[in-house]
């Protein structure tokens, strides 16, 4: 029977991650696993937590939205400790690209039969985070300053938060000129983001990489550029669904190394969490990371 270590983010989607591990934690144990929860008092003591208990062998179980999932996924990224997912944040963006379910049953079900599968990772490199390692994506643009603001609200939570933060970002943002590495291959973009995927979902399950896999070794590379401020927020709403693929100011490359820098200051986040300015670099991790889920 496994033995799961749980790392707590207490301030989840508003608290809620004690919460959503309470239902799951009784499954387990009823079951006859053994389970203890640690609480995390920040990202970096979130990574100390997993690291130790993934060096004891136990299942590390990140409790909280995609920030904690992406902290912790990076801490384990290469040493071959095995995640598992409770969402309780806002987003859960990652682990809907997993298909993981709601119910606590079905969650604790995969958590204790399943066996790991190995995801990809996105090593991200700056001049300010040195080398960090997270699972979703990489954002440069109107994006990471829309979840920015979306961080920083204390009156929105959820779904608004991050369409609050959108239409404060859009409504000051400019095109920005772009210089992108892909594979040594360089290309030139002006427009509102470049984002590095290595899953379909970002932004509170907006669709923005529909081709992305998080097991195929590649990082999709979606390229919104410049547009009447009227046609970004339709394509916006199409986030929803992926149909912002079919405009023309949508491009998508593939790769396993991005660069992207700017002629201007431009801002860039990761999975929800990291806050800088370009430039930053971007490499794909091959099947990095064991993680307990169950595709489709």
């Amino acid at each position: 029977m496994r033995q799961f270590t749980a790392v707590v983010n207490p301030t989840a989607g508003d608290a809620t991650g004690a919460a959503a591990l309470l239902h799951v934690a009784r499954l387990l144990r009823e079951a006859g696993a053994e389970l203890e929860t640690e609480y995390s008092h920040s990202l970096d003591h979130a990574r100390d937590l997993a690291r130790a208990a993934g060096e004891r062998g136990r299942v590390v179980l990140a409790v909280g939205g995609d920030g904690m999932a992406g902290g912790i996924g990076g801490a384990l990224s290469g040493t071959g400790a095995v995640l598992g997912l409770v969402p309780a944040g806002r987003g859960n963006d990652f682990a809907r690209a997993l298909g993981l379910p709601a119910d606590p049953a079905a969650l604790a079900d995969i958590l204790l039969r399943d066996e790991p599968r190995a995801v990809d990772t996105i090593e991200v490199e700056s001049a300010v985070h040195r080398r960090t390692v997270v699972l979703g994506s990489v954002y440069a643009g109107v994006d990471a300053l829309a979840n920015r603001h979306a961080n920083r609200s204390r009156l929105l939570r959820g779904a608004a938060s991050y369409y609050a933060g959108g239409l404060r970002a859009v409504t000051t943002w400019r095109p920005a000129d772009y210089r992108l590495t892909l594979d040594g291959d360089e290309h030139a973009h002006r427009g509102y983001t470049v984002v590095a995927a290595n899953s379909p979902y970002y932004g509170f399950g907006r669709l923005v990489a529909p081709g992305a896999r998080v097991d195929d070794g590649l990082l999709d590379i979606v390229l919104i550029g410049a547009a009447p401020r009227r046609l970004f927020f339709a394509m916006m709403n199409e986030l929803k669904t992926g149909a912002h693929l079919h405009r023309a100011e949508v491009r998508v490359l593939r790769g396993r190394e991005l660069r992207i820098e700017a002629a201007t200051p431009v801002p860039y986040g990761a999975d929800g969490e990291v806050d800088a300015t370009l430039p930053v670099t971007v490499r794909v991790r091959p099947a990095d990371l064991p993680v307990l889920y169950r595709p489709a």
